[in-house]
């Protein structure tokens, strides 16, 4: 049995009247590259150089509290990592993700601590853990393996008993 998720543009028809749907309406059409509504979350994929803008208006719209900022290794496939931002909105009791894919060579994305400051560790960590560089950030330095250390643990590539 196969299940097939319904395509960009059938969520964006079907979920029209969604308040981050329609704060994203202010951005450029290439704002976001993808839309999936899954066991009642949406599930923005955000092209790289909008993800500021996007996180703004997702704030905008209802959204309050930024739960968490992660990434995905999906390495070796191109684009290798995926950086997750998962918002919560206390009021409309509901969950939005913002996903944004990018490439290993130009590892980096502007940092969205001047719309969450509470984003600011977990772009360090994910720097730390990933190599992930946030353009922007106020302190993008180490904050769980030593400054000295060298790579980044979590990617899929580093050696099990590190670097010899």
């Amino acid at each position: 049995m196969s299940v097939t998720l319904p395509d960009k543009e059938s969520v964006l028809r079907e979920k029209a009247d969604h308040p981050a749907l329609i704060a994203m309406a202010s951005l450029v059409p290439e704002a976001f590259t993808d839309a999936r509504w899954d066991r009642d979350e949406l599930t923005l994929t955000i092209a790289r150089e909008h993800i500021v803008a996007a996180a703004s208006a997702v704030q905008q719209s209802g959204y309050n509290f930024l739960e968490d900022v992660t990434a995905v290794d999906w390495f070796p496939a191109s684009p290798r990592f995926q950086i997750s931002y998962h918002i919560v909105s206390h009021k409309l009791k509901e969950r939005i993700r913002l996903r944004v894919m990018i490439d290993e060579a130009s590892a980096s994305l502007d940092s969205i601590v001047s719309v969450w400051p509470s984003a600011n560790y977990y772009e360090r960590e994910i720097f730390d853990l990933f190599g992930v560089r946030f353009d922007g950030h106020p302190n993008l330095r180490r904050i769980m393996m030593p400054e000295e250390w060298e790579g980044h643990p979590l990617r899929k590539d580093y050696p099990v008993e590190g670097y010899r």
